[in-house]
């Protein structure tokens, strides 16, 4: 698939997908939340 056949490219293109998929999650968990240090 894509032409490459090397397993480190695929485990590259593996953790690149995990982390914008964490950081989608994170974004939707934390959009609104108050924050304590603004309230000092």
């Amino acid at each position: 698939m894509f032409g490459i056949s090397d397993p480190w490219i695929w485990g590259v293109y593996l953790l690149s997908f995990i982390c914008v998929a964490w950081s989608v999650w994170f974004g939707i968990k934390y959009w609104n939340k108050e924050d304590k240090r603004d309230e000092e």
